[in-house]
């Protein structure tokens, strides 16, 4: 019920969706698994894929004056709706890159690109885990940053040779329908978090 907070639900037809992939990989297959979630999301979602590989290493001396890529780094999250992550497990943590740019995006203090920025988070790799560690590790992140986070569904997919097509096409029907209801879910959690918490502008 809306009525607790007396906000209506928001009525935009579309949202706009900045994707993070972990991996600075060419051949990363979270890359791949990102084109098969942006094939598999709902018409009204829109996507833009946010860089982290050009970025330098996070040093606060700089937040006085940001570096050019960094500033489009926070422009580029402040211009989306929500973000969503997906990234791979590095000796059971996010990959350096990605938390580098997050490091970028959440300073200076008092200047959160993160803050009430819906987010969701998914990954895939060779284990059986599925990148579940480093799912954790990043949730622990998003939520000192303030990132409201879908919790549910939870997503580890363990990649297996021809899962993925390189165009995002995916060879296992249960797969395929597990990620579009993640989609899904993620979709109705980015309208009910703009319905209630005030966006920064």
């Amino acid at each position: 019920m809306w009525n607790t907070l007396d906000v209506a639900p928001d009525k935009r037809s579309t949202y706009t969706v900045g994707y993070f992939v972990g991996s600075l990989s060419v051949n990363s297959i979270n890359r791949t698994l990102s084109k098969a979630l942006l094939r598999l999301a709902p018409s009204n979602l829109e996507f833009t894929e946010i860089r982290i590989d050009n970025l330098p290493l996070y040093n606060r001396d700089h937040d006085d004056d940001y570096p050019v890529e960094a500033r489009v780094l926070k422009d580029s999250i402040a211009g989306v709706d929500a973000v969503l992550f997906v990234t791979p497990e590095y000796n059971r943590a996010i990959p350096g890159g990605l938390k580098n740019a997050i490091d970028w995006a959440s300073r200076p203090w008092g200047k959160n690109s993160f803050a009430h920025k819906p987010s969701a988070v998914i990954g895939t790799s060779p284990g059986k885990i599925g990148t579940a560690v480093a799912q954790q590790n990043l949730r622990s992140v998003l939520s000192f940053l303030d990132s409201p986070q879908m919790n549910s569904p939870e997503a580890y997919i363990q990649f297996s040779p021809g899962l993925f097509g390189d165009d995002g096409d995916i060879s296992d029907e249960t797969t395929e329908q597990f990620l579009r209801d993640f989609m899904d879910a993620f979709e109705v959690f980015i309208v009910r978090v703009h319905s209630v918490i005030p966006q920064r502008s």
